[in-house]
């Protein structure tokens, strides 16, 4: 997008019409997945520009706008690059740790009981492991978690020792030189990201278009977030709330790529571009207890999974409530209102953004 649209709105070109994303129903075998996007372009365009939309009822709708730009939101044309850093003050995000390891550091349930049952002393390195699938849907998976320190202890174990000489081999294989750099150090995952001591709020990397609310959450004590999906290290929980909230969904699927129309989350392109105002000390009361109101609020639900509670369909009432509650506080933070939609979102976030990135551009 960044390449593409420049290109042409430097030859005149701009976006008279445009159908927003719909699922294509087919007769191609297994009924393909085919998401469609309609525009028009033209040089020569005077007149209002239409965005067709369908609506809860499954109705298509339209309006005219003055402009509409790539995000097909009626806005000037600018486009959301990355950015290594938030733009907002806000805590950084990071990416899970990667362990290409060819599967031998991480372990099952059945595994990890295993090994526990033949070296019980290891348990300290054993560490719960997430990705988006086993946050979203409830499934228990371990990952072997040893520090330079710890390796000499842990390789005594004839069943671990097993495990990183299988790493190692599987690294010396590779062509690309960074992995086989890590022939050395197979106790170690290939890229880490955290010490595996931190308070850990996870952001799935993929999530079901489906869902009202990008799930997040609170992962246990000593749990390590693979490269998989998002987190914040010991961060305050405020930022759960921020991420939970209706107005960042929609920002996400306006700025980030898809999935087929599943959203794909991106830390450079979906966090660090987020517009967050100016937050308050009140600010950081209200949304931290807001997030806490969500998290108590599931637990009562336990041991329902994310991917349950948040079935658009099945949604219980106290749960929408509590997110309904976060919404609110938010989005008064923004403009001292609800939002009336979400093209109304769009728009002042784009504002914001805009403003933001203008400031930060004349700082430096």
């Amino acid at each position: 997008m960044a390449r593409l649209w420049p290109l042409l709105f430097d030859q005149g070109i701009r976006i008279t019409f445009a159908q927003t994303s719909f699922k294509w129903s087919n007769l191609a075998a297994y009924n393909a997945g085919v998401t469609v996007v309609i525009i028009g372009l033209s040089k020569a365009h005077n007149k209002a520009s239409l965005i067709f939309e369908e609506n809860e009822d499954g109705e298509i709708t339209s309006r005219a706008v003055k402009n509409i730009n790539p995000y097909l939101v009626g806005y000037e044309n600018i486009i959301v690059s990355a950015s290594t850093k938030p733009i907002a003050d806000v805590p950084s995000m990071i990416n899970g740790s990667k362990p290409v390891d060819g599967g031998n550091l991480s372990l099952s349930v059945s595994e990890a009981r295993s090994l526990l049952a033949v070296a019980p002393e290891v348990k300290n390195f054993i560490r719960p492991f997430f990705g988006s699938d086993e946050f979203i849907k409830g499934k228990s998976r371990f990952c072997l978690w040893v520090n330079d320190e710890e390796r000499p202890f842990v390789e005594k174990f004839s069943e671990i020792s097993e495990r990183f000489q299988k790493v190692s081999r599987m690294r010396e294989k590779s062509e690309k030189p960074l992995t086989r750099a890590g022939t050395e150090t197979p106790h170690r995952f290939q890229q880490v990201r955290q010490t595996g001591e931190e308070d850990v709020i996870i952001v799935p990397s993929v999530s079901s278009e489906s869902r009202e609310y990008l799930p997040t959450g609170l992962l246990p004590k000593n749990s390590i977030i693979s490269n998989l999906a998002y987190g914040f290290l010991s961060a305050p929980i405020w930022c759960m709330a921020l991420v939970a909230s209706r107005i960042h969904l929609v920002w996400i699927a306006a700025v980030c790529g898809k999935m087929k129309t599943d959203f794909r989350y991106s830390s450079t392109l979906g966090w660090n571009t987020f517009p967050v105002p100016m937050l308050t000390d009140k600010n950081k009361a209200d949304l931290t207890r807001c997030a806490e109101n969500i998290l108590v609020t599931r637990e009562a639900f336990f041991p329902a999974t994310i991917a349950d509670l948040y079935n658009p369909d099945r949604m219980p009432a106290d749960l929408r409530e509590a997110h309904e509650r976060n919404d609110e506080v938010l989005e008064r933070i923004y403009i001292g209102r609800r939002f009336r939609n979400d093209t109304e979102r769009l728009e002042k976030l784009f504002e914001l953004y805009t403003k933001m990135t203008a400031q930060k551009r004349r700082a430096s």
